[in-house]
């Protein structure tokens, strides 16, 4: 696991983890701008530049990998990298949800 890229991103902003969460599926932006309003409620709606931004960021440090191009829309995946730095998030998030509710978090 590169620690640094760890570093840069746990703990993730809620655009960052929505984004690698839903790329565990092959999706283009507007896909992922569609899925995350709708696994919140449009509590929270991705703009494109924000998107954008963060699709760049992610494939240049290795978190997402292009997959082709259809109807003019970039497809994206998760890659090995990106699926580890999801799965420390989501403990991290699953440790901070046990403990406000007083239970004992052991790791598991």
């Amino acid at each position: 696991m590169n620690k640094k890229i760890q570093k840069i991103y746990i703990p993730m902003t809620e655009t960052g983890f929505y984004i690698l969460f839903c790329l565990q599926e092959e999706m283009h932006a507007y896909n992922i701008t569609e899925r995350v309003k709708e696994m919140t409620n449009d509590e929270i709606v991705i703009s494109a530049g924000t998107m954008y931004t963060n699709l760049s960021k992610m494939e240049k440090d290795g978190l997402i990998q292009y997959t082709k191009e259809t109807n003019s829309r970039k497809l994206y995946i998760i890659t090995n990298l990106g699926q580890n730095i999801l799965d420390i998030e989501l403990k991290r998030i699953e440790r901070l949800y046990k403990n406000s509710k007083g239970e004992l978090y052991n790791g598991n």
